[in-house]
């Protein structure tokens, strides 16, 4: 069939729609668009409810100790931080493995 845009079908045309719909779709519903999106709006969630700037200042300078301050912390607070910074990580780690996954694929 050797049409332009000017003389398709209603079928074509529908059909093509459709198409454009899907692409467009499978886009926005994509698993690494989802990990991102969680992962802004946990970390959002976060930071409406804890000042992180004053859990970090407040806490020792070395390593261990701020490992064991943060952790002390982690499970001092509400039940709601510890929800949204569990779902942080897991959406983190969603999140890098869709970027492996995408340069894998396009590299290929």
């Amino acid at each position: 069939m050797n049409n332009t845009m000017d003389n398709q079908t209603a079928i074509e045309r529908t059909v093509m729609r459709r198409v454009h719909l899907i692409r467009i779709l499978k886009l926005i519903i994509s698993t690494l668009v989802l990990a991102g999106l969680s992962f802004i709006a946990t970390l959002w969630g976060i930071g409406r409810e804890v000042w992180v700037a004053h859990v970090f200042e407040n806490g020792p300078h070395d390593l261990i100790g701020r490992a064991e301050y943060l952790w002390y912390a982690f499970l001092h607070t509400r039940f709601i931080v510890q929800v949204l910074v569990v779902f942080t990580l897991l959406s983190l780690l969603l999140l890098a493995r869709e970027i492996v996954r995408f340069f894998h694929t396009a590299l290929d």
